[in-house]
């Protein structure tokens, strides 16, 4: 930015085994949602290399990058990022017409995937007459439309009350324990209950629990109040 070189991400360097529930834990600045989006595929990195199921992202062209995505990853954000003006029936089954699903495969699944987060009742409904809990219930089932293998929630509770946020993490718990890879960006730690491996992150590096720690208490005494 100017003549000013910002590293959202600094020699980071590390491995992620399948079928596994990884929580990357860190504050707001610390290069989470920036290793979330390169890991997705969604941003390309600078340097380095980003392998997943065998596959080099960082030499993918975009439409190779798009194909990953469609058929491997399913994304879980804090806003939700539903339309607002189609229901939750139908934002679960848009995604779907870009895979050429027919209509009537799109209606079947999308009931499904709603049933599973408890939200059958609700299908008619539009965002804006569902809680916040509702409506990243709904972006989970819309996250799950193509079956993905990896499941990429960036802070997933954090618009959300206490037990709508528990109820989210023990959602995501099950995706994992149904055989998926779930990967969680968070400054929750509630969320480290439910991990199988735990990532700390500061100032773009992966750093030790108790550096983290350390560091979120000497930021804590340093707040004001």
């Amino acid at each position: 930015m100017g003549g000013t070189t910002v590293r959202a991400l600094d020699g980071v360097d590390l491995d992620i085994p399948a079928h596994t529930f990884t929580v990357v834990m860190g504050p707001s600045g610390s290069g989470k949602s920036s290793l979330l989006y390169l890991l997705g595929g969604l941003d390309r990195p600078t340097a380095g290399e980003i392998t997943i199921n065998g596959e080099r992202l960082d030499q993918m062209d975009e439409n190779a990058l798009a194909l990953f995505r469609r058929k491997t990853v399913g994304f879980i954000f804090q806003s939700f990022n539903l339309v607002s003006s189609m229901s939750a029936f139908e934002n679960v089954s848009f995604p779907m017409q870009f895979a050429g699903i027919s209509a009537a495969a799109r209606a079947e699944k999308s009931r499904s995937l709603l049933g599973q987060v408890g939200l059958a009742d609700r299908g008619h409904h539009k965002p804006s007459e569902l809680s916040g809990g509702q409506q990243q219930r709904v972006a989970v089932a819309r996250a799950l439309v193509n079956d993905p293998g990896l499941i990429f929630a960036d802070e997933p509770t954090g618009n959300l009350d206490s037990a709508s946020g528990i109820a989210i993490m023990q959602l995501l718990s099950d995706l994992h324990k149904s055989g998926r890879t779930v990967l969680v960006v968070t400054h929750d730690p509630r969320m480290t209950r439910f991990a199988t491996h735990k990532i700390f992150l500061l100032d773009g590096r992966i750093v030790t629990e108790g550096q983290y720690q350390a560091a979120v208490s000497e930021a804590a005494q340093a707040s004001p109040g």
